[in-house]
């Protein structure tokens, strides 16, 4: 395990004062990996913020060129990346705003293909994908292999950040057994939407991998922003899950 360096402790000083995160929270996230499916308007702010907190090292695989219709969302990347691939944006947009974390940039799309290898590289998954196709594959790839999941949606001006911890809490497929009719690949975002729903999720992946504070288990944190209105709504394993039934409950 990485100690801190005086850099670290310099870097993050302000931050090693919040209450039950310190010094020890923060080697903790030093050391992790996190996958991030997507860097777009949600996956982009995500990564972002883990790169701020101190993330050792980020895995983000996005597949495809940046066109003019990202940039009203996608924060990591910029205007002279047009028709450029997705990844050389972001790289370069970390590496500039923290060179101390290591960024693997992955010009793929989840698929049923490559979500093991994927899922093996990390410590923490956050799923950040627009289909249900990406969510499903990561999801049931975390449960194999044992691995927190942080699923995070939006759509309009809804979204919703569910933790998953295999054996501990209900998986994707728990709430979600197919993909919901009349699901579209295109849907209305405005940025600050889709970037609330990336900070809640990190905040939850951070609480987790550190350690402090009290992660959402078993529970799905949606918000409305045309009402600003939040809840955490209660939910249950599914005993029939076609993922996680075979699982034991903890």
């Amino acid at each position: 395990m990485k100690e801190l360096t005086d850099l670290d402790r310099a870097l993050y000083e302000w931050q090693l004062d919040v209450p039950g995160f310190g010094e020890s929270g923060q080697a903790k996230l030093r050391n992790a990996t996190a996958l991030v499916s997507r860097a777009g308007g949600l996956g982009g702010p995500l990564a972002f913020s883990l790169a701020a907190a101190g993330i050792g090292k980020l895995v983000i695989a996005h597949a495809g060129d940046l066109r003019h219709d990202d940039l009203n969302r996608q924060i990591l990347m910029r205007h002279d990346g047009i028709g450029k691939p997705r990844v050389e944006s972001l790289r370069a947009t970390l590496q500039a705003f923290n060179p101390h974390v290591e960024v693997e940039a992955i010009p793929e799309n989840v698929s049923d293909e490559n979500a093991a290898r994927l899922v093996e590289k990390a410590d923490i998954v956050f799923g950040a994908a627009p289909l249900f196709e990406e969510r499903f594959a990561l999801n049931r790839e975390c449960v194999r292999q044992g691995k927190p999941l942080i699923d995070a949606a939006m759509f309009s001006l809804e979204g919703q950040v569910m933790p998953i911890v295999p054996g501990r809490t209900p998986c994707l497929a728990c709430l979600y057994p197919e993909i919901p009719p009349h699901w579209k690949r295109r849907f209305p975002v405005i940025g600050a939407v889709s970037a609330l729903a990336a900070n809640l999720a990190a905040m939850e992946g951070i609480k987790l991998l550190a350690g402090f504070g009290e992660v959402a288990l078993n529970r799905l944190i949606y918000f409305d922003t045309a009402m600003m209105r939040f809840q955490q709504i209660r939910i249950q394993r599914n005993p029939d899950c076609a993922i996680c039934q075979s699982l034991p409950s903890s």
